[in-house]
């Protein structure tokens, strides 16, 4: 549909399900969802013109002599909130492309980072698609960690009592337009996992920051609480993000080849590659919080090393193996980012880390043999294997000084999000922590 086409149909849905408030949602450079709300009374000139508001205060957008910005309404993402009413008074939600006031795209907007660098795989007659697989907790409020259950990885009720917390979600997931392809109970204690299914990753974006904002209003109403935290429990499994990607060329997947050794294409190969060498220099952007790094360490299912294999799950970046016959399933997985990282900036370094890899042809090596956790640290140097980042200070640094991450995120974005981030970890370094207090002040 043409623009005129869109705005007429949303305005005909408004009045059908008789919508009186349409809730505007954009982010911050940090992944946090940002809202107001309008009147239906006022759809009509927002789909023409915008919406108008005060910037200064969302972080990483703009100084406060420069705080005037437009938000502008996606038609195509016109949704019914399902946890408010339907019957009458029903509330909406659009998601937004944030504007200067001349009608330009803002720079500083996530969402338009995210579609530049899309455009730029468009260019090459490509469309990136993303699945996720997307780990969280509950617990009994947000004032501790206080489980829900001591469920295993796959277990049913009784132990599993969070399982209409995950059918409620899902059903609301779905209503909403967003695909679920499975749920279950994962390893640690009260911690859940819902695979939202393969689409384009603009859609797969905003499905993620509405994802976690069903499953937090989803546990609120039944009293408990839910968080993306990266790793709430020491000595747990934290939760990760696992993305898998792929390209395609119209309907075919370009990156499969099904006479190759690895079914994987030359594209393929490269991108994969590409993934591989810059891998630590966006791992700030896929792990952005101090808590990032607890869950990157050894002995919790999460990579600690920059390794790709096809079926070890404790490697990087894994090739899950799909049924003959279905070469669209080919894909790329990647295991390290958590799902508190901003989608549209997470998407779009990991797809300019492939493009880079395709473009200056970089050649992949071998997949890893055997665990790389349990190699001597001279077995992986005579292998090439390289750690990720161990704290979120080395992560940002990486960062820093990466050209390929300040061209993909844009000087505004690029130069607030490293601020923040070290901001971020000065505060964090001045903390007096209780494993301080415990291990020390007994002793010292």
């Amino acid at each position: 549909m043409g623009r005129d086409e869109e705005k007429e149909f949303v305005l005909k849905r408004a009045k059908d399900q008789d919508v009186k408030f349409i809730r505007l949602w954009f982010t911050d450079i940090l992944g946090s969802l940002k809202s107001f709300a309008i009147t239906v009374e006022e759809l009509e000139e927002a789909l023409e013109e915008g919406m108008s508001f005060d910037g200064a205060s969302i972080e990483g957008f703009a100084r406060s002599d420069e705080s005037d910005m437009v938000a502008f309404p996606d038609s195509t993402t016109f949704q019914l909130l399902p946890w408010r009413p339907h019957d009458r008074n029903a509330v909406a939600r659009m998601f937004c492309d944030i504007l200067r006031t001349n009608g330009e795209p803002f720079e500083g907007d996530p969402r338009y980072v995210l579609k530049r660098n899309l455009k730029r795989v468009a260019d090459m007659g490509l469309t990136y698609y993303v699945g996720l697989e997307v780990e969280h907790f509950y617990f009994q409020s947000a004032d501790g960690t206080h489980p829900l259950d001591q469920g295993g990885y796959f277990d049913l009720t009784p132990l599993d009592v969070a399982s209409d917390l995950r059918r409620e979600t899902v059903l609301a997931l779905e209503e909403m337009g967003i695909g679920v392809e499975s749920s279950h109970h994962e390893v640690a204690p009260s911690q859940h996992e819902l695979d939202l299914r393969y689409t384009d990753a603009l859609t797969m974006a905003d499905s993620l920051m509405t994802y976690r904002l069903v499953v937090k209003e989803v546990a609120l109403k039944h009293g408990v609480y839910a968080t993306f935290m990266p790793k709430p429990l020491a000595g747990q499994n934290g939760s990760g993000l696992h993305i898998n990607q792929s390209l395609f060329r119209g309907e075919k997947n370009a990156f499969s080849q099904p006479d190759d050794k690895y079914h994987l294409s030359s594209l393929a190969r490269s991108y994969l590659a590409g993934l591989l060498r810059h891998a630590p220099e966006i791992t700030a952007v896929t792990n952005q919080w101090v808590n990032s790094y607890k869950r990157l360490v050894p002995g919790y299912e999460a990579p600690v090393y920059v390794s790709w294999a096809m079926r070890n799950r404790s490697d990087l970046i894994r090739i899950p193996e799909y049924k003959e016959g279905k070469e669209t399933a080919t894909r790329v997985e990647l295991r390290s980012p958590d799902p508190a990282c901003n989608p549209y900036l997470a998407f779009s370094v990991i797809l300019a880390a492939g493009l880079e890899g395709i473009e200056k042809g970089y050649v992949l090596g071998e997949p890893t043999t055997g665990n790389v956790l349990e190699m001597s640290e001279g077995e992986r140097r005579e292998r090439g294997i390289v750690p990720l980042p161990s704290d979120l200070l080395e992560a940002v640094r990486l960062t820093e000084g990466s050209h390929l991450a300040k061209k993909c995120l844009g000087d505004h974005v690029f130069e607030s999000f490293v601020k923040n981030k070290k901001i971020e970890w000065e505060s964090y370094r001045r903390q007096v922590t209780d494993y301080e207090l415990k291990r020390y002040l007994p002793v010292l």
